[in-house]
């Protein structure tokens, strides 16, 4: 493996790179499976980037680390990159905001940080489109031999599945209503351009999903978590996307008081539902742990059972 450098190991462009995103609502512990993984591969001898787009991210506090985080070596072979709503901006103003600005202010009078922001904010799945965008991206840079994404809450996350449609129904409609702007024929042209081209990104980054990623669901056993999961599933399949494994998190397994012997008899008829619907899915049960994960330590214990497990 070659040495690391101040943005990351080099690697040859033919190397394959493993594309790990974890999946799950919030609060069920997929920062924690997704760091646990990270640190297991890196330790491994193979480097590795650990990504978070949660809208509060939370991967710096589980490695007990502080300061700006962009590929940023925390351990030996693992990096890290906390990207914000900022970031997700940046990558919008690169890919289109100018030339969407430049025909939108033909008509309102806006300023651009305020267009930029109105757009990153109310399009359904923007956000993680640019971020499944800007992981492909890595993946063909293949600096790194993994890397692993700890996705937003399920529901933005999966409002990128809707983007390909939205967009072709945008171009479908787009002529008649572009055809009443106050602008140039030039301008409009311009804006179905910029309308094809972010069309052909979501297309690219829905393949990108289906063929080069390994989804992990993560879920807890508890009531509600385990009744979204049939809608998850379903949502996942109509788009292609196949589920590689799920990961049941906090399970009780030492049961030395009577509130947890109560929890994990509930717990007990959740999981026997789990493996029932999902038995052809490797499953695997992360304990609940007696204190909070954090440290190197705690997550190599996660990152055991995470290889380990497979029933």
């Amino acid at each position: 493996m070659s040495n690391p450098v101040a943005n990351g190991p080099q690697r040859s462009a033919s190397s394959a790179v493993g594309v790990h995103v974890f999946l799950g609502k919030g609060g069920v512990g997929k920062t924690t499976c997704s760091a646990a993984t990270a640190l297991r591969l890196a330790e491994a001898g193979e480097a590795s980037l650990a990504i978070s787009t949660d809208p509060t991210p939370s991967l710096s506090h589980i490695f007990e680390i502080e300061g700006a985080h962009r590929e940023r070596e925390v351990h030996p072979g693992l990096f890290l990159t906390e990207l914000g709503l900022q970031e997700v901006r940046s990558m919008w103003d690169e890919k289109f905001g100018r030339e969407v600005y430049s025909v939108f202010s033909s008509f309102v009078d806006i300023d651009y940080g305020d267009f930029v922001q109105f757009m990153t904010s109310v399009l359904p799945g923007l956000n993680e489109e640019f971020m499944v965008d800007y992981i492909r991206r890595l993946a063909l840079e293949a600096r790194y031999r993994h890397v692993v994404w700890d996705t937003a809450p399920l529901g933005q996350t999966l409002a990128l599945l809707g983007m390909p449609a939205m967009l072709a129904e945008h171009l479908r409609t787009a002529p008649r209503i572009y055809s009443h702007l106050r602008t140039s024929g030039e301008r409009k042209e311009s804006v179905m351009a910029v309308i094809r081209g972010w069309q052909q990104l979501a297309a690219d980054c829905m393949e990108f999903l289906r063929s080069a990623v390994e989804l992990s669901l993560v879920t807890i056993p508890e009531t509600l978590a385990v009744r979204q999961l049939d809608g998850v599933m379903d949502e996942l399949g109509r788009h292609g996307l196949a589920v590689s494994r799920l990961i049941v998190n906090n399970v009780v397994q030492v049961t030395d008081s009577p509130f947890l012997e109560q929890k994990a008899a509930q717990q007990r008829q959740h999981l026997e539902q789990l493996h029932e619907r999902y038995g052809a899915l490797p499953i695997v049960e992360i304990p609940l742990f007696p204190s909070e994960v954090r440290g190197l330590e705690r997550l190599r214990t996660v990152g055991r059972l995470l290889f380990a497990q497979a029933s």
